[in-house]
Order: structure tokens, then sequence, then C-alpha cells
């Protein structure tokens, strides 16, 4: 593992915002720092930046205790953004990548790159306060990438981004995902965690309510609900192993939704109306992220109320 926590535990004054929490963040991935505004991821990543310091716990990178000097390896875009209205634009990056340790020279060449990759040289001179909110979120992701450090923390970084805009900063989060980089992705943006995310945790009420892989996370949560796309005019087969959940007529053929019971195999259940019924597609539904999400905050509200 790149980045771990161990029992990492945060107090302020009467409110618990982290109580043990425990997270593995493999390397060169995409995590995916999920949970409902209150909840203590910002709390975390404060204190996986050294901003804070945890009230017991450890963080670890690479298998060894968190130490001051690895805030140079980090790059962290925080959700409230900070940059200077009436600096110009290229000064202020030149200014922000010397605090992370680069030098004049190395910073200009960075930041020519940068720019001209984003379309913005244009905006070099001028001052931050001329900006859309878009293009002053461009210069804060460049701020952050700019030292090339190994592990980039992002929080809600697509909020006054267009679609192509979205597109481009999520296509560079890829891009340096394959260069090697551990990213930390902390978004409401649940499609995004979709697209972009390898692993995740979900905290709520200061807590880890769950850990794992994407893909396995979206299974583990499935429904049991399979899509098929028969040849014909109508469907009025019954069996004691599956619910009808929907039949809709599309064209030539009939869209059915059905909910799988009694523990039948999915191959069973396929066998099943194959063996009746020209099948023309079928496969089964997995929920959303948001779906999970949704479920595990709403589930662990409820358990928490008894």
């Amino acid at each position: 593992m790149y980045l771990e926590t161990h029992d990492v535990v945060k107090q302020y004054a009467n409110h618990l915002a982290l109580n043990k929490v425990s997270i593995s963040v493999p390397k060169g991935t995409v995590f995916g720092l999920l949970g409902p505004n209150g909840a203590g991821k910002t709390t975390l990543i404060r204190i996986i930046t050294r901003i804070t310091a945890p009230d017991s716990g450890d963080v670890m990178i690479e298998g060894r205790q968190s130490v001051g000097n690895d805030i140079y390896n980090i790059g962290y875009m925080p959700e409230e953004r900070g940059l200077y209205k009436k600096m110009k634009v290229g000064e202020q990056a030149m200014y922000l990548a010397q605090l992370r340790g680069m030098s004049k020279k190395q910073a200009h060449h960075e930041l020519m790159v940068w720019f001209k990759r984003f379309d913005i040289m244009d905006w070099y001179n001028r001052k931050v306060e001329e900006l859309s909110k878009g293009m002053q979120q461009k210069v804060q992701f460049i701020s952050t990438v700019i030292h090339d450090p190994d592990l980039l923390i992002f929080d809600e970084p697509f909020s006054g981004f267009d679609p192509v805009n979205t597109d481009i900063v999520k296509n560079e989060m890829l891009r340096l995902k394959d260069e090697g980089k551990t990213i930390i992705l902390s978004t409401h943006n649940m499609e995004s965690v979709e697209e972009l995310c390898d692993n995740i945790a979900l905290i709520n009420k200061s807590q880890v309510v769950l850990q794992g892989n994407v893909f396995k996370i979206r299974k583990d949560h499935r429904p049991n609900i399979f899509r098929f796309r028969i040849f014909g005019d109508d469907f009025n087969l019954e069996h004691p192993s599956f619910e009808l959940l929907s039949k809709e007529p599309y064209h030539e053929f009939i869209d059915l939704r059905i909910k799988k019971l009694n523990g039948i195999s999915n191959n069973d259940l396929a066998k099943l109306i194959f063996d009746n019924y020209e099948v023309v597609s079928y496969d089964e539904e997995l929920p959303t992220m948001n779906d999970v999400f949704i479920k595990t905050v709403t589930k662990d509200k409820n358990i928490s109320t008894l």
C-alpha cells in the first residue's frame, strides 16, 4: 500500500470528527474518499497532509510513519479555493510552485508545459480576478500538480467546470495515474467515482462504513435484477424462482426486468427464459455507486437511530 491510516481519531470539543478511521490506498490508483457533508472526509485529508494532527492513530506512507518532509511529495487541491485575486496568474503559479520547493527556472519550464496543455497561455499575465471560476480551477489544478508529487489529493475538483473542462481534468487525472501517481479523490459526483476510481472508502458519522474495489462493491450490492430482450409480442411465463418487475414493448421485441428469487442461480434463470423464448440480449443490473452510497448511508442512519 502507498498510504494507510490506522485507527485515526480526531476530536473537536464535543464533536468526534474521526472515530478509529482506517483506510488503505494502493499505489498508482485513484482512491475515492466518499461520504455525506460533515462525515469527516476533510478532517482526514487535513491529517494526511499534516495540516492538523490526529489525537491518536497513525498515517503510514509506503510502510513507514508519515514525517514532515512528506508534504513536499503531496499535491493538495482543497475544496475552498485559495488564489490571490489581485495577483497575475503566472506570478501566482510561480509563487506556489516555489513554495513547493521548485527552483524558479524549473517552475517556469513546467508552468509553460501545463499552461499550453490547458490552453490558457493567453491568461498568464492577467489578474486572477479576471478569470472565470472554471479558469481559476485550471490554475488551481496546475498549482496542485506542478511539483510532480507522488500523492495527489483533490477535494471536489470538478465544481465550477463545464462538461468539456470536466473531461479534460478527468483525462489528466487518468494520465497522472498511468504515470504511477497515487490519487485521492473526494467528491459527491458518483459518476466520476465510477469513471475514475479503482477503490473507495465511504465515511459516515466519523467512521468507515464501506471500503473496497468499486466494481466488487457494486457486485456485492446487486439487487438480483436481470434485463432480457425477447422476440415476440407477449411474455406470460410464471415461475416461483422469479418475479416479473416490468415488460415493455420495443418494436418487435419485449424488454423484461426480472428479479431472481429463491436462490436460483443466474445460469438457471437464464436457461429458464432461453428455453421458453427467443432471447435477443440479456444482462444483469448492477447498482450505480450513487445507489450504493444512498443505500449504505441510509442503512447506517437507520441503525444509528434504533
